[in-house]
């Protein structure tokens, strides 16, 4: 069994409000890549893939027009995928929705949330991620209210052979000091938003750890938009997203192999999983933000990653017609896990 995570940038972008392909020459929102090529370009992707799922972050806008689920079945329908159903959860104003693609045929999944129902009030704990979280972000004695602007989707899956697990996709991310006036206020609005993150890296493992603690094979995927050592504000906070999603340190750790070595090192090389271009600096920056962790049962099923990087993976750097794809459908690249679920 195969099961990728995949950011497809401004996948939105691609369909017109009956939820069909524009596939023309008109601009999509990725810079200079018309909308045909960059279909294409994710046709050729997510045939390569072949995943029995995948987990679509930054998929089609859902709105009183527009439909997440019926814009990826026309996606899996114009490319005859197998996996060509989909799933949503809570969604989101952002145009960028958390969504599952995948093969009716080998597994069965809905939507199952879980945590207290807390409202706009909030609650603490882990409540149900389309709520609030009372926490206190600045150690002031006074508690904030925490949201995610993107809801993670919570995940019950049961496949051919019985195996059930649960899964979790994310895309947790810091928004960019929008209306700073000067550097001192775009510092300030920098670190309180990195606050709000680790809040909800925060929220989202204690979900990890309820779950775990039920005994149920999980995995948690997505973007987590940060990283060890990937800006500044690590030394200010002392641990990223990446590092309290994981449970890094604890009794009960998730575990994914990229983050491991990421973990593991300061220098030196690290696997990536983004490419960015660097307006300012006229350069890319290359980042690992993209994560399949898994618990330690489902790891022994024979559990084998792989990012499939056009630059760094052998099989896509020899396949012309792949690397090009990859380069022109996301400034993210898929990450998969294949693993035997009989075991």
């Amino acid at each position: 069994m195969r099961i990728a995570t995949y950011n497809v940038e401004w996948f939105s972008a691609l369909f017109d409000d009956a939820n069909r392909l524009h596939n023309d020459d008109g601009w999509s929102a990725r810079y200079n890549v018309t909308r045909a090529q960059q279909t294409a370009a994710l046709g050729v992707v997510f045939q390569a893939l072949d995943a029995d799922a995948i987990m679509v972050i930054e998929a089609p806008d859902q709105g009183s027009k527009r439909s997440t689920v019926a814009a990826l079945t026309a996606f899996a329908e114009h490319f005859d995928l197998r996996a060509n159903e989909a799933v949503i959860g809570f969604s989101n104003d952002t145009q960028q929705e958390i969504a599952l693609m995948y093969d009716p045929t080998v597994m069965r999944v809905r939507h199952d949330p879980r945590g207290d129902i807390a409202g706009p009030q909030g609650a603490i704990g882990a409540p149900q991620f389309d709520g609030a979280l009372r926490i206190d972000l600045d150690v002031d004695a006074h508690e904030d209210l925490v949201v995610f602007s993107k809801p993670p989707l919570e995940l019950a899956v049961v496949t051919l052979s019985g195996f059930r697990f649960r899964m979790i996709g994310a895309h947790l991310k810091s928004k960019a000091p929008h209306g700073a006036r000067n550097d001192a206020e775009a510092l300030r609005i920098n670190i309180a938003n990195r606050r709000k993150q680790l809040a909800q890296a925060i929220w989202l493992r204690g979900r990890i750890d309820s779950d775990l603690a039920d005994g149920t094979p999980l995995m948690v995927l997505g973007d987590l938009n940060d990283g060890v050592g990937l800006d500044e504000f690590e030394n200010l906070f002392g641990r990223s997203s990446v590092e309290i999603v994981m449970g890094h340190g604890q009794d009960q750790p998730l575990f994914d192999p990229h983050a491991r070595q990421a973990l593991s090192r300061r220098l030196g090389a690290m696997p990536t999983s983004a490419r960015f271009w660097i307006r300012q600096e006229k350069r890319f920056l290359q980042a690992l933000l993209d994560y399949i962790m898994v618990t330690d049962d489902i790891r022994a099923k024979g559990a084998n990653w792989r990012i499939w990087h056009p630059l760094d993976d052998p099989e896509c750097w020899n396949t012309p017609a792949l690397r090009d794809a990859l380069v022109m459908a996301s400034d993210h690249f898929p990450v998969t896990i294949d693993l035997d679920e009989t075991l």
